[in-house]
Order: C-alpha cells, then structure tokens, then sequence
C-alpha cells in the first residue's frame, strides 16, 4: 500500500503598497494645472469679440427655429445677398474696435442703415483730401467686410466752417466732396461694387458740434459712411415711358403747326388771303413743353422746335 504524502504549501506575505495615492494626486495636479493654462488664455480674448459670440450662440439657441426675416443674409431676386444690419453692426464694431476706443471712430445703427463716422484728422492732413495709410488700412478691413453682399453704401464728407481757400479747393464744399471720393475709391480699389457706391460732400452745413470751440470744430471735421439695408437704387422704371410718350409727341408736332395761310399773314405777306386783324387767338399754334432726351441721358423740357433740334 502506497501512501500519499501531501506538502502543505507555505503562504507568501505580501507587501502593501501605501504610495499608490501618488498616482491619482499626479493626475490631479495635471488637471488642475491644465485648468490654470485655460483660464489664463480665456483671461487675454477681446471683451467685444466674446460679447459678440455670447450673443450670437445665446440668440442660436434661444430661436431654434429662426423665420427669413431675422436671417443674417436675405437672398433677393437678382442672387445678390444682402447683410442683415445687425449683424454688419456687430462685425464692424469688432472691427474697428481700437479706433472706437480711442474715440476717433463710432459705429451705430438703426433699422434703416449702419454709419460709421470717423474723424478727418485720422483719414487726412489739414485741408488736403489725400488719404493716410492708416485710413488706407482702415477702409481696406471694412471693404473687406461690405464686398461680399450689394448693399448700397453712401459716403458723405464734412467740414467746419473754417474757411479754406489754397491752391486746390476754393471751398469747404470742394474739400468735403474730394474727402468722400477719396473715401469712395479706396472702397472700389479694395473690392466694392461700385455700383453700390455714391459720394457727397455738405461742406460746414451739417455740424454735429459748436464751431465756436476746438472741440467741436474738430468734431465736424469728419466723413461718414452710410451701409444701407436695400440695394443702389436703379433708375426710375417709368422713363422708358416718359420718354416713349415724349418721341410720340414730337412726332406728332405737325398737329401744332400754324397752316401755310397762316404764317403768310402773320409774315405780312400782301399775298395772303388773310389779313392780321383776322387772325384769332385760337388760328395761333399752341405753345406746348416737351421733353427731350439728351445725350448724357437727362430731360430738356422745351417747346422751341429749333431749340429741340440743337438739343439731340
């Protein structure tokens, strides 16, 4: 008989590992350390550009479901895209932000237009209508902004009531305009339609400030740039008519004419049947106003034959 013999095995001590807290600390200070590194980035991100954001996912969220109306972009008949005006307010505000903080630019509004004013002395020298780099740079980043959609753009120039007499500008009326036409084709260079562009200058005749004091001189002084929320107004449809009806008229002038017998007498010829103290006022022809189309597409209203001749 064989007898089995069975080992009894020894137990092994194991060792507790009291660090392993070590572990989940690290991975703590990584998180907290990777938190600090946020909210130092977070800390330097412009104040306007994160109002602009909060407001824009507030009013995503807030409006799910969003009508045409209070779209960013409205499509219009021809394919050409309009801006909607709050949202080119905001994007311009962000902008020009710097100039708006030094006071020498301001951006507002309303459901008509957007206008951005800014000051003369930051575009041009005294009395001079030649643009700086910097309002280069300036009209460079806001033609940026307006090439892309067809709304109109208006830009008007402004004075004091300083007069100004040099050797290129005899007038406040002269410089003002020169200043929104430098305005207008450093826009066209940069990109916008200018189809979509117009320039006028009001010289000292629309002050925002007193001209009796520096200040408000210097506010004066000053050229505004008008986004409207409507296209470049086409010429009026009714011309084609107007002047449809107008060609018919003056083919039809034969209608108005004094008879040969008539002008016979009138020209005291003894020939004549008729004689001067017969002739009534209504024999006489009607003096009637037409207008005529002119080469450079206006209207002369006139009712001189010859006159009608000298002006096609």
């Amino acid at each position: 008989m064989r007898h089995i013999i069975m080992r009894r095995r020894s137990t092994i001590a194991t060792k507790t590992n009291h660090e392993r807290w070590l572990v989940s600390y690290s991975d703590f200070i990584t998180l907290l350390f990777a938190f600090f590194v946020v909210m130092y980035s977070v800390s330097h991100v412009s104040e306007s550009k994160y109002k602009v954001l909060s407001e824009t996912l507030q009013s995503a969220f807030s409006q799910p479901v969003q009508s045409l109306a209070a779209a960013p972009v409205e499509i219009v008949e021809n394919g050409d895209s309009l801006a909607a005006l709050s949202s080119l307010e905001k994007s311009l505000s962000a902008l020009l932000e710097g100039a708006i903080a030094k006071g020498s630019v301001s951006v507002w509004g309303n459901e008509d237009w957007v206008e951005i004013e800014v000051s003369s002395a930051l575009l041009f020298n005294s009395g001079d209508a030649a643009p700086s780099q910097e309002a280069r740079q300036i009209f460079a980043d806001v033609a940026e902004v307006l090439s892309p959609f067809a709304n109109a753009v208006a830009v008007s120039g402004h004075t004091d009531d300083i007069p100004i007499r040099n050797t290129r500008f005899d007038s406040n009326w002269e410089l003002s305009s020169a200043r929104a036409v430098a305005v207008v084709n450093l826009l066209a260079v940069e990109g916008v339609d200018p189809t979509r562009l117009s320039a006028i200058g009001y010289g000292e005749y629309q002050p925002i400030g007193d001209n009796a004091t520096p200040e408000g001189r210097n506010q004066n002084r000053r050229v505004v740039l008008r986004v409207a929320r409507s296209k470049a107004q086409a010429p009026r449809e009714g011309a084609d008519t107007i002047m449809s009806n107008a060609g018919e008229r003056v083919s039809n002038t034969q209608d108005i004419l004094p008879s040969p017998e008539l002008v016979n007498a009138l020209e005291g010829n003894p020939e004549s049947d008729i004689a001067p103290n017969d002739i009534q006022q209504e024999d006489l022809p009607i003096n009637t106003v037409e207008p005529i189309q002119l080469p450079s597409g206006g209207l002369l209203f006139t009712s001189d034959a010859k006159g009608r001749g000298e002006a096609r």
